[in-house]
């Protein structure tokens, strides 16, 4: 678009064309509507999906924040990190009951909150690209003691990032995104194992639905995240 034009649209003397949605991505579209009729801003909407998650945040800032993170790491209080971690997402229903555990055994050991410990605050806070701080966590979480649940799985990796900077990252519930990736008709590059392409395909899945429902003004990953499990779970069948 030539600036002329953009300064006509400015000044109201030109309408700017709707986004014309193929069929599979308007339904995903009417779907989200069909259950909120007022988009993101529906009251509804705010209590079934967006509150809870933000809380989780909030919560977030105010216990793990990045100075207070880094106090606690100079002071080596590992587990205690560990610990606050895993207190905030519980307070979510965002893990599996098993995924809770799995994390919770992970992460009993000096050793284990740790390692936990140091490459969440990387994950979050380092300065590297979001690919080197993804795949660095992804080795973190392969080393970590096992009980019986693995902990290397998608949830486990993505929470804490979504929970941290929703406006970076965002959380992936592998059969629920594969069913709307499907419905919405996006190429969703899946594999099981945690791995970068697969983040990067689930980014632009979600930049994908951001352009789709841009007029609705997403606020965050929590916004795209939440549209993205209407139309994959069952909850929204």
């Amino acid at each position: 678009m030539d600036l002329l034009t953009k300064a006509k649209i400015a000044a109201g003397r030109i309408v700017p064309r709707k986004k014309v949605l193929s069929k599979d991505r308007a339904r995903c579209r009417q779907k989200f509507l069909l259950f909120f009729s007022k988009g993101f801003a529906d009251p509804k909407y705010l209590d079934w999906e967006r509150d809870y998650k933000w809380n989780a945040h909030l919560a977030w800032e105010r216990d793990l924040n990045k100075a207070e993170y880094e106090r606690l790491l100079a002071a080596h209080k590992y587990s205690e990190i560990a610990k606050k971690a895993v207190n905030i997402e519980t307070k979510t229903n965002l893990l599996f009951s098993f995924e809770k555990m799995a994390l919770r055994d992970a992460v009993k050991s000096p050793a284990g909150a740790k390692a936990f410990a140091l490459g969440l605050y990387d994950y979050v806070y380092g300065k590297e690209s979001l690919k080197e701080r993804f795949e660095n966590f992804t080795e973190v979480l392969a080393g970590l003691p096992r009980k019986q649940t693995r902990v290397l799985t998608w949830p486990l990796h993505t929470v804490f990032g979504f929970i941290a900077n929703p406006k970076e990252h965002i959380f992936l519930k592998p059969r629920v995104t594969q069913a709307a990736a499907e419905v919405c008709a996006f190429p969703f590059n899946y594999e099981s194992r945690p791995n970068w392409e697969t983040y990067k395909s689930t980014l632009d899945f979600a930049k994908q639905v951001r352009d789709d429902v841009a007029d609705l003004k997403p606020r965050d990953m929590i916004d795209i995240q939440s549209f993205i499990w209407v139309q994959g779970s069952e909850e929204y069948a």
